[in-house]
């Protein structure tokens, strides 16, 4: 398929695409309850004579159209919305009260089913196979890792592709990072034990709020102090905590926070040395401290010789000067990076800001919108990826 027929017939589908993102925001359901979503996905490969598979434990759905070969490339898509009550006044607004896709899942849906109905067309001339993955859960609790868990990278992936629309991107172009895309992130919880006492008489106790203070101010230099400063963390303390009565000693503190790296090497370096600060600043004061960590997603970290791929694509489908290469990496976390720590593979943003058209909110937001002109956009993007990727496979 030649790059003119690829964008001419990603073109021709642009209204089916329309179709199938807006009853998905009409539709949107929260992760782990992705079960309509499931539904609609399966008639879709079903109309396209795409076989899938589905899981008991989770609601995620993967596709697959065979061609002439063993290699097979991935591409991903995932499906849950947020809890967020829809605000905009269109006639495709959510339908489901306090959820929304207000972070362009349902436009990932519809470009991975418009890739497969462009691929699909032409399978006979494949240099290989694809896997298509709908993941669900991808804002909770890392569906992609109940997904390889479950084996899908098993058909001789060699490759996988994502990508994330972009209010900050023009419709039209993409933005992309050659290494870390994304942090990791962990969830910490800190108590600090001391001994309640009458607030005259503090000397007869031990303070959890002053031990807790003394931490808070300790851990912070551990990013300004402990982190090259050439790399990057952000250690952030969301909640705390403790005490009973104005006149009373707080003899528990409990503090949450999260901690963002951007290399597994510090993410592992900055939870040591957090673990240490935590057993014994309150040590040295009296008291005690427990620390529990959540290990949340790790960095997204692109392979430069896809994401090479990835700018060679856009850039033979839309043109030199489609591509954005971002500066720097986003401290937001997404659990694609669970793909890319098994296979090779890129990760990009797609562009879908139309200043013109008041589409200009962010993700999460009450308002979010997308250029829906970047759906057609995105499914040749895909599919020529996928096919670039055979072709330098074979």
């Amino acid at each position: 398929m030649f790059t003119l027929t690829l964008m001419n017939r990603a073109a021709e589908i642009r209204d089916w695409m329309k179709e199938v993102r807006r009853d998905f925001h009409k539709h949107p359901e929260l992760s782990t309850e992705e079960r309509r979503t499931r539904e609609k996905i399966k008639d879709y490969l079903k109309d396209l004579e795409i076989p899938f598979k589905t899981f008991e434990h989770h609601y995620g759905i993967v596709g697959f159209i065979k061609g002439n070969g063993d290699n097979t490339i991935a591409l991903r898509a995932d499906m849950d919305a947020l809890p967020i009550q829809d605000k905009k006044e269109v006639e495709y607004a959510s339908q489901n009260t306090g959820v929304m896709h207000a972070c362009g899942h349902d436009a990932h849906m519809s470009i991975l089913l418009g890739a497969a109905k462009l691929l699909k067309e032409v399978k006979d001339h494949l240099q290989g196979n694809v896997l298509l993955v709908f993941q669900p859960a991808e804002e909770t609790v890392g569906g992609a890792k109940q997904m390889i868990e479950d084996g899908v990278l098993d058909k001789n992936v060699k490759a996988i592709f994502g990508l994330h629309v972009s209010t900050e991107i023009p419709t039209g172009k993409i933005g992309i990072r050659f290494h870390q895309m994304n942090a990791a992130s962990d969830v910490l919880t800190l108590r600090v034990l001391g001994k309640s006492t009458h607030g005259a008489y503090p000397h007869e106790g031990i303070d959890a709020i002053v031990i807790a203070g003394q931490l808070i101010c300790a851990l912070q230099t551990i990013v300004s102090r402990a982190t090259d400063p050439r790399d990057s963390a952000v250690l952030t303390f969301g909640t705390i905590n403790g005490g009973s009565q104005n006149n009373i000693v707080a003899d528990e503190v409990t503090l949450t926070g999260t901690l963002r790296t951007l290399s597994p090497k510090t993410r592992e370096m900055l939870n040591d040395k957090i673990a240490q600060y935590v057993e014994l600043i309150p040590k040295a004061m009296g008291g005690q401290g427990v620390l529990e960590r959540i290990k949340g997603y790790p960095a997204l970290i692109n392979h430069p010789a896809w994401a090479q791929l990835v700018v060679d694509t856009s850039i033979s489908l839309l043109g030199e000067n489609s591509v954005l290469e971002l500066e720097k990496p986003s401290m937001g976390v997404e659990d694609f990076a669970y793909f890319l720590e098994r296979v090779p593979g890129a990760f990009y943003q797609l562009g879908c800001r139309n200043e013109e058209r008041g589409i200009t909110h962010p993700g999460h937001n009450d308002l979010f919108d997308i250029d829906e002109e970047c759906l057609p956009i995105g499914a040749a993007l895909q599919a020529g990826c996928v096919l670039n990727s055979l072709s330098r496979l074979s």
